[in-house]
């Protein structure tokens, strides 16, 4: 252990040790550190949470509804409880810890990294994507919610409001005075857009809220979803507008968003216009994300603040 306190490798091999289990190898560490863990007779995954993001009611509730879904049949890892019974576990660094199971297959495709797919199998894979979506937003809206059960807002004010949950993205250091007007712009669009739908009774209710392509798990025509981290409460559609936040660039894009439309209203209701509108939410709320979390420097900022412009460019002319 150094001074700092322990290594997440250290901190790893604490968590494992509740689960009887022992760590493989680190998979990533950015908003959580995510290990695989051998535990008797399978593999997992080991989460060490974020501290300061989440708090332990919210992991609960999120590790309680992905129970309750993967009951259901629903393609998402459930939570494995630890050798006491818990589904999440204090560290001596404070931290909190939790295991889910191992979902076979690789990321459907990394942020910023054309497709290599063959258009065919891409418009497929959309199309059962949606599809998953539909089934795991039709499944949450039979389970009864907990008494307790909490999980962030990303409605209107968590989007658009005067303290979004990811920042004000409209206020962003990096933008130039021409991108923070089209910024300040997309805002008042969306809240303008988002409250009269949410006047007229727009599909609202728990949702994954980051359906990004290294979230989306394909092993052979089956595909899985993971890392509902950022879940909270919200507008059904943002969980579509988060997928195509990431292909705005891929020369298939109509192609792809016609797939994922019709995957996901094979059970629920959606068009051109409200996928769209939820794409311009998205990305406006990456802008946001990327203040306290990287460097000045980093390019990410005006790649993310770029192509919030260029959609709200086309969308609001």
């Amino acid at each position: 252990m150094s001074a700092a306190g322990p290594t997440v490798e250290e901190q790893a091999v604490e968590a494992a040790s509740h689960w009887n289990g022992a760590p493989v190898r680190l998979i990533r560490n950015r908003e959580n550190a995510v290990f695989e863990i051998a535990i008797p007779g399978a593999r997992a995954a080991l989460r060490l949470h974020r501290q300061g993001y989440q708090d332990d009611a919210a992991i609960q509730s999120e590790l309680w509804w992905c129970a309750a879904l993967a009951g259901q049949g629903v393609a998402v890892p459930a939570a494995l409880p630890s050798r006491d019974g818990s589904l999440l576990v204090k560290l001596s660094s404070g931290r909190t810890a939790s295991v889910i199971d191992w979902v076979e297959g690789d990321a459907l495709g990394e942020a910023g990294v054309p497709f290599a797919q063959p258009l065919p199998q891409l418009l497929e894979q959309h199309r059962a994507l949606g599809r998953l979506v539909g089934a795991f937003h039709d499944a949450t809206d039979r389970l009864l919610l907990p008494a307790g059960f909490t999980r962030p807002a990303w409605g209107i004010e968590g989007l658009v409001g005067d303290a979004p949950f990811w920042g004000r993205f409209w206020e962003h250091p990096a933008a130039s005075p021409a991108q923070t007007q089209v910024l300040v712009r997309a805002r008042a669009h969306l809240r303008l857009r988002l409250t009269e739908l949410a006047a007229n009774g727009a599909d609202v209710g728990p949702i994954h809220a980051d359906v990004l392509r290294e979230n989306i798990l394909v092993n052979g025509t089956k595909l899985s979803l993971i890392d509902f981290d950022d879940s909270g409460i919200g507008f059904r559609l943002y969980d579509l507008g988060t997928v195509m936040s990431q292909n705005l660039y891929e020369p298939a894009y109509a192609q792809i968003l016609d797939a994922l439309i019709k995957g996901y209203s094979e059970t629920r209701a959606a068009s051109v216009e409200l996928v769209e509108l939820f794409t311009l939410a998205r990305t406006c709320a990456s802008v946001g994300w990327t203040m306290p979390r990287l460097l000045p420097q980093d390019p990410t900022h005006q790649r993310h603040i770029s192509r919030a412009v260029m959609l709200a460019t086309r969308l609001l002319g």
